[in-house]
């Protein structure tokens, strides 16, 4: 196994620990610190308890871990979403 070589699993965040942290259970029954990449910081992604999520681990510790990616929830986008206000242009 090489040095750069890093792993990657999908897991369910459990609770939002304080200075950006969650604890998340991966698929496979481990559970792990993960916090925020700087990419889902810099885009302002927010991560709430009961998302699904990919976590990148070093094989080194694997107590720790980076969120990389949110996933979509499926019954966000199918639930009825109040009217969007229309945005009225000044002239």
């Amino acid at each position: 196994m090489s040095k750069e070589e890093i792993l990657q699993f999908e897991g369910l965040v459990l609770e939002i620990l304080s200075d950006a942290r969650y604890r998340v259970q991966l698929d496979n029954g481990h559970a792990l610190i993960a916090y925020t990449a700087g990419k889902m910081k810099k885009n302002r992604i927010k991560t709430l308890a009961g998302d699904r999520v990919t976590v990148e681990v070093s094989p080194y510790d694997l107590e720790k871990g980076r969120l990389i990616f949110r996933h979509k929830d499926e019954r966000a986008s199918s639930a009825s979403r109040p009217p969007q206000r229309t945005q009225f242009r000044r002239r």
